[in-house]
C-alpha cells in the first residue's frame, strides 16, 4: 500500500479504551492521523486522537459512517460489527485484522475449532447450548466453562470444581474444556505486515489474580528454557499465518506438567501482556501494531532489559471517583513507570492503569514491582 505516515490519510480505531490511547501516544512521533470511534465520551483516548466520534462500534451502520473518511480501519477490542467491517473490506478499503479472521476470534467456540483444524496443540473441550445443557451432560471435575461471545478481562470465564459449581453457571452456549494441570501461563504477541513478514515478542510470563481472573502481574522474559521460548514463538508464528492475519496477534499459552504447551486463546490486537513493550523492548507493541496494519518494515521485537509490569485494578468493594495512592513510591523507584489510563471512576478490578519496573536484573524488578502493587492503589 501506499505509505500514509505524515500524510492526512486517516487510520480508523474501533475503541478509544487504554490500548487505543497507548496507541496514540505511539502515533504521535509519525505525525499519524488516529480516528476513534467508541460509545464513552470520556473513553481515555477521546481528548488525544485526531478526531473523535462518539458511537456504538456494536452497530452496523454507525460503523460503515465512520469508516467513510479511513483509509485504513483497525480495532482496539473485539466486540465490534464484523458485518460493517466485511463490506468495508468488500469496497476496497484495508481492514486489519480480517474481518473473517475476527469472526472466528470473536467466538471462543469457533477459536477451538480453528486451533483444531489447524493442528494448533489445545485442551480438549465440549460446546453446551446452555447451562441446562451443561447439567444434563455431566462433566468431569475440575473443568472450566467460557462463554463462546462477550467475554474479556477475566469475564465469560468459570472454574468448575465440584457439582455444587454446576447450580450458578454462565449463561448462553459455551464450551467446557479439560482443566489442564498448568505449570505456568505465557503470552507471546506475534505482529504480521502484508508483505508476510512476522516477527515474535519474548514469551511473557503471566499471574492472574485470583477472583477477578485477569492478568496481574508478567515478568519478560519468562523463566523458561531457551528451548520452550524458541517454541512458544515459533507457535505464535504459526497461529497468526495459520489465520492469515495483519496486525499484532496476542497469544495466550498454558504450559502443562509435561512441559507441552497449549493455547488458551487468542486476541488480535495491543495486548495486556504487552504493555511492558513500551519501556522495555526496542519497538513497543503499539508501534508495531501500527508498523504491520500500515505495511511498513517491522521492528526491533528485542528487549532493552528485563521488564515486569503490574495491573492496576480497582479495589475490592469501591466503586466512585478515583482517588490514588502510592503514586510517590512509584515515581521515586528508578526504572519505575506510571500509566494513568484516565478512567474517572473505579469499579471493583477496573482497569485503572500499570506499572512497568525494568532493571537488568529480572528478579530485582519482580521484587519492586511486587512491593510497589502493595502499594499504589485506586480508591476513592
Amino acid at each position: 500500500m501506499e505509505n500514509i505516515v505524515g500524510t492526512d490519510k486517516v487510520i480508523g480505531v474501533l475503541g478509544a479504551g487504554q490500548l487505543g490511547k497507548m496507541l496514540v501516544v505511539a502515533a504521535a512521533p509519525w505525525d499519524l492521523n488516529l480516528h476513534m470511534l467508541d460509545p464513552s465520551e470520556v473513553a481515555p483516548a477521546a481528548h488525544l486522537c485526531s478526531r473523535f466520534v462518539q458511537g456504538d462500534f456494536r452497530d452496523k451502520q454507525t460503523v460503515l459512517d465512520f469508516s467513510e473518511d479511513c483509509d485504513v480501519i483497525t480495532i482496539e477490542i473485539e466486540q465490534v460489527n464484523v458485518d460493517a467491517l466485511e463490506e468495508v473490506e468488500a469496497a476496497g478499503k484495508i481492514v486489519h485484522p480480517r474481518p473473517a479472521a475476527l469472526r472466528i476470534i470473536q467466538d471462543k467456540g469457533l477459536q477451538k475449532n480453528f486451533f483444531r483444524e489447524q493442528g494448533l496443540p489445545t485442551a480438549d473441550y465440549q460446546f453446551f447450548d446452555g447451562p441446562e445443557a451443561l447439567r444434563a451432560a455431566g462433566v468431569t471435575f475440575p473443568c472450566v466453562q467460557k462463554k463462546r461471545t462477550e467475554g474479556y478481562d477475566g469475564r465469560g470465564v468459570k472454574i468448575l470444581r465440584e457439582a455444587a459449581d454446576l447450580q450458578d453457571l454462565l449463561p448462553g452456549p459455551c464450551l467446557v474444556e479439560d482443566a489442564v494441570d498448568v505449570v505456568m501461563e505465557l503470552a507471546v504477541i506475534a505482529a504480521r505486515n502484508s508483505s508476510g513478514q512476522v516477527v515474535t515478542y519474548d514469551p511473557v510470563e503471566m499471574s492472574f489474580h485470583p477472583e477477578a481472573n485477569l492478568v496481574e502481574f508478567l515478568a519478560a522474559p519468562a523463566r523458561i528454557s531457551p528451548e520452550l521460548a524458541r517454541e512458544a514463538r515459533a507457535l505464535a508464528e504459526k497461529t497468526i499465518q495459520a489465520f492469515d492475519l495483519c496486525g499484532l496477534l496476542a497469544v495466550e499459552l498454558f504450559v502443562d506438567q509435561q512441559g507441552q504447551l497449549l493455547i488458551n486463546e487468542v486476541a488480535p490486537r495491543p495486548h495486556n501482556s504487552g504493555h511492558h513493550s513500551i519501556e522495555a523492548c526496542v519497538c513497543s507493541q503499539y508501534q508495531q501494531h501500527l508498523r504491520a496494519i500500515l505495511d511498513l518494515p517491522l521492528g526491533n521485537s528485542s528487549l532493552r532489559q528485563p521488564g515486569v509490569m503490574t495491573n492496576l485494578l480497582g479495589e475490592p468493594g469501591v466503586s466512585g471517583p478515583v482517588r490514588y495512592e502510592g503514586v510517590d513510591d512509584v515515581l521515586s523507584t528508578p526504572g519505575a513507570y506510571l500509566h494513568l489510563y484516565g478512567k474517572t471512576e473505579t469499579r471493583p478490578f477496573r482497569k485503572m492503569g500499570h506499572v512497568t519496573v525494568c532493571h537488568a536484573d529480572l528478579e530485582t524488578a519482580i521484587t519492586l514491582s511486587r512491593s510497589l502493587q502493595s502499594t499504589l492503589k485506586a480508591t476513592i
